[in-house]
């Protein structure tokens, strides 16, 4: 070490001992990791409860395209509520009168996995391979992405966590349950959840939907008593309250399997609050009903993965639909790693 940098190291060591605040990162500073934890190679997780990776792609979305951009915005995002426990020394939640500290959460961003954008069979096996990775070590969250996303990541879910059956939690507008379409085929945003209840992995017995609203296939409701899914659909939290229904979803989920994965798409909120996302349909959750969503969640031990999809902030001046995602994941990790 040169005479200049043993000077410039000294001179640091004095300004931090002179400013001991300096530690705390605004949130719109520094690197934009998600929660603005370390960077860490997907092999390299020894310590670390949560493993975060990106996957920008959105190659197989049937309306509007966009939420590649989602993964970097959702970390932008997610670093305010780093900044606030950082210069608080944790957190009260108001919400759930809960004690916080995001210190007891050791989060580690691995990145975005390698996409691409014409070849939709390499990146579901890029998918695959890195949310296994992550599996065999930690807590996987994926950032979406379109929703087709979500198949790969389940699937590598559960080969790197070796469990012989998962159950799904999705929190959606739409179903996904196309098996095939003239215009799309077998693999788009829209087949998801066929694609895991066909899989080896699972079945639609161990599927529980939650928000599903709009339109679906004529007869869908014989589809899913005659498939077992299990479906809650906003008519069902109208009349019986959101609290009830996730809980029973969850429930239904984790009978017969060895963990629960959940996805979330941001559709499944309302475009009046949510409108940043590329198949908007009317009606949906409230943010208050998401954010209790993700609490339920974050406290059932059966719950070993999340995904955040499709999520298309250029639809969004307002920056709304990311800050609720990156609120969404925090809360669940929060009610799983951080509460005291």
């Amino acid at each position: 070490m040169t005479d200049g940098a043993q000077s410039g190291g000294s001179r640091i060591e004095s300004f931090e001992q002179r400013h001991p605040d300096a530690n705390v990162e605004l949130a719109y500073a520094g690197i934009k990791t998600f929660l603005k934890g370390d960077t860490r190679p997907v092999e390299d997780l020894e310590g670390v409860d949560v493993g975060v990776l990106g996957a920008p792609y959105d190659g197989a979305v049937s309306n509007r395209p966009g939420s590649r951009y989602g993964p970097e915005s959702i970390r932008r995002a997610s670093g305010w509520w780093a900044y606030l426990s950082g210069y608080k020394g944790g957190l009260t939640n108001m919400y759930t009168g809960a004690q916080v500290d995001y210190d007891d959460l050791e989060v580690a961003d691995c990145g975005d996995v390698p996409v691409f954008p014409m070849d939709r069979e390499a990146t579901a096996e890029s998918i695959t391979a890195h949310v296994a990775t992550v599996a065999e070590q930690a807590f996987p969250v994926l950032l979406g992405g379109d929703h087709y996303c979500t198949f790969p990541a389940f699937r590598g879910f559960a080969e790197g966590s070796d469990a012989d059956a998962v159950g799904l939690v999705q929190i959606d507008a739409h179903t996904d349950t196309v098996s095939e379409s003239a215009v799309f085929g077998e693999h788009f945003h829209g087949s998801s959840t066929n694609l895991i209840a066909e899989s080896e992995h699972t079945a639609y017995e161990h599927v529980s939907q939650v928000g599903i609203r709009g339109y679906e296939s004529p007869e869908f409701f014989e589809f899913a008593d005659e498939t077992g899914l299990n479906l809650y659909t906003m008519a069902d939290i109208h009349d019986r309250g959101i609290q009830a229904v996730i809980k029973d979803a969850v429930a239904a989920a984790a009978v017969d399997t060895d963990a629960v994965y959940v996805t979330f798409d941001i559709d499944g909120v309302d475009p009046s609050v949510a409108p940043g996302t590329g198949t908007p349909v009317p009606g949906g959750l409230s943010a208050t009903d998401a954010l209790a969503v993700m609490q339920v969640l974050g406290a059932h031990d059966a719950v070993g993965a999340v995904d955040m999809m499709e999520v298309a902030p250029r639809y969004d001046p307002t920056e709304g639909t990311h800050r609720l995602a990156a609120y969404l994941l925090i809360t669940l990790l929060e009610r799983r790693f951080a509460e005291q």
